[in-house]
């Protein structure tokens, strides 16, 4: 295997999409959009989508052109019961265990959340160094800053070294212009959007090794 360190993303993508963690974290957003903000209530989801495509994410959008709180946001949207939606994954733990990279954590969410759903996933000890939205500011995923940050804090050089795995497409396709070999965890694929396409994390140690 040519890579040496991984970047896995964390939310839908640790654990299955359909958990509706994401669904309930995007409910908080539009509340705090709302309530503590004080925008109108039909007007958030345009907004929001807005801002997800021009920035990457709702957060940096709201930054750019409002006043926020920024870790009040993050500690808001994320103040959920995280156990009553995610459960271990054996499987996923012993795949992760046994490969021969260093593996971090790349998250456009903050290292309170990333902590509380790796250790909620029983997966913490497996990743070295977790990247998050902070650390890659005023940047995220999927602008190009972000991932030389992010390999910056990993101490790596060579971006063909590294990967990339993520249930965003531009994400993937992102990290492939940067240099990075991409794996889209996703059951959607279109080509040039990664290097390579994972749905069963069975696959993962097969892909890697064949490139």
């Amino acid at each position: 295997m040519r890579f040496t360190t991984i970047f896995f993303d964390l939310d839908d993508t640790l654990y299955p999409s359909n958990t509706g963690l994401w669904l309930a974290i995007k409910e908080r957003m539009n509340t705090y959009m709302r309530d503590r903000m004080g925008f109108p209530e039909d007007q958030i989801p345009h907004i929001r989508e807005k801002y997800f495509l021009q920035y990457g994410t709702t957060l940096r959008g709201l930054q750019a052109h409002h006043e926020i709180d920024t870790q009040d946001y993050l500690a808001y949207v994320h103040d959920l019961p995280l156990k009553d939606f995610l459960t271990p994954n054996p499987t996923l733990r012993s795949i992760i265990a046994s490969l021969p990279t260093r593996n971090l954590i790349f998250t456009n969410a903050d290292i309170h959340h990333a902590e509380r759903v790796l250790t909620a996933l029983e997966l913490r000890d497996l990743f070295e160094i977790i990247v998050d939205v902070n650390a890659v500011a005023p940047f995220c995923k999927p602008m190009p800053e972000s991932f030389q940050i992010a390999m910056n804090l990993a101490g790596e050089t060579d971006p063909s070294k590294c990967v990339m795995i993520d249930d965003i497409h531009r994400t993937t396709s992102a990290a492939r212009k940067a240099g990075l070999f991409s794996v889209l965890y996703n059951e959607t694929f279109t080509n040039g959007e990664a290097d390579a396409h994972l749905t069963d994390w069975n696959d993962l140690k097969t892909i890697l090794e064949r490139q």
